[in-house]
């Protein structure tokens, strides 16, 4: 099967996904669009790292009943980067395939951390197409690139781990080298139900995460991400986002100390006033009691985290800080992560917006703690 000329990665999915649809080629989850295609006849693949797709719960399967070492991304990365999936002990061949479902990878995972010095010795990605050359699309979300970007960031894959995906032989078509970008992901191996295509693909896997291609929405929902900008700007690379908002020379006000009013509700009610962006505004809690300002601004400082204004909560052992703009204040919360105070460990959170209806009778527009 061939794509048309000229055309876009979008082009190449929707006429994968219209073929496989036509001829009845796909299992459950139907319809395929918009999914990475299933099939009915995998090939073992002999791997650590698998995607979560339903795709590939039978080389899931594989990988446990090899008795080997299974690793799955969370989806869309919400909770982390990897799940480990560990089996009860003496669990049989219908366990097994149990933990290699959507419903085990949560019943029998246990996240691995990014200090957990994890080397992936073989990649399995889904693919919507694959060319034998090697190159690849996705679902267009962009995940499987960005998971393998952040496995180079902690040191768990390198330019000579195998990247292998499964796919059915309609799915193997020509794809312009020009809808291809640096941060895209190619394959070494390909497994369809008729053949083993090795694709000798000498184009460079990325090598990082790029920074200038993530957003600041992505940086909200994926907190692993945050960590590791943290951990790369500390290593000195530049990790400025896509939508970073640069302010003006001179623009910046020095930092300022709001005083919470007497009447200002406690941190149950939730609402403080003072700030009509809520997403630029951090929450920090669980301060010691006996907290000074002074001590906090210091302490933001040495973190690299002082904000454009904060407002104290010193009865409600906590403050909100105002930033700039949101991807300052992701950044803020990438500093902050196990930001401790005396011996308290903060809760560091971004701050919501309130609506008309909000708790305690707050007036719309109010920051208030993210719960």
């Amino acid at each position: 099967m061939e794509p048309r000329a000229g055309v876009s990665k979008q082009d190449i999915r929707e006429q994968i996904w219209d073929y496989m649809e036509s001829r009845n080629l796909a299992d459950f989850p139907r319809p395929v669009h918009h999914r990475i295609p299933n099939f009915k006849a995998f090939k073992m693949a002999r791997t650590i790292k698998v995607n979560p797709d339903a795709p590939q719960k039978n080389a899931r399967f594989f990988v446990l009943d090899s008795k080997k070492t299974l690793l799955v991304p969370t989806p869309r990365l919400r909770t982390g980067l990897f799940n480990k999936i560990t089996p009860p002990p003496g669990a049989t061949k219908d366990i097994l395939r149990k933990c290699a479902t959507s419903q085990g990878v949560r019943n029998y995972s246990t996240p691995v951390g990014l200090d957990s010095m994890v080397l992936v010795d073989l990649v399995v990605v889904g693919s919507v197409a694959v060319s034998e050359k090697g190159w690849r699309i996705g679902k267009g979300e962009g995940y499987a690139d960005l998971e393998y970007a952040m496995m180079v960031s902690m040191g768990a894959v390198s330019q000579g781990t195998p990247v292998v995906t499964i796919v059915h032989d309609c799915q193997v078509v020509d794809i312009p080298e020009t809808l291809l970008e640096d941060h895209d992901l190619t394959v070494d191996y390909i497994l369809t139900p008729t053949r083993v295509v090795t694709t000798g693909c000498a184009r460079p896997k990325p090598a990082g995460i790029v920074w200038s291609k993530i957003s600041c929405e992505m940086m909200g929902k994926i907190p692993v991400l945050r960590s590791l900008r943290c951990r790369e700007e500390q290593a000195g690379k530049d990790v400025t986002l896509r939508d970073k908002h640069r302010s003006l020379p001179g623009a910046r006000a020095a930092l300022s100390t709001v005083r919470s009013p007497r009447e200002l509700p406690s941190l149950e009610s939730g609402s403080v006033p003072g700030e009509d962006v809520p997403s630029s505004t951090v929450y920090v809690g669980n301060l010691p009691r006996d907290a000074r300002v002074s001590e906090l601004k210091r302490a933001l400082s040495a973190r690299g985290a002082a904000p454009s204004r904060l407002t104290w909560q010193g009865p409600q052992r906590g403050a909100f800080l105002h930033y700039w703009d949101p991807a300052e204040a992701w950044q803020a919360i990438s500093r902050l992560q196990g930001f401790c105070l005396g011996a308290n460990t903060a809760r560091v959170a971004l701050a919501r917006q309130q609506g008309a209806s909000g708790p305690a009778g707050g007036r719309a527009g109010e920051p208030h703690p993210d719960p």
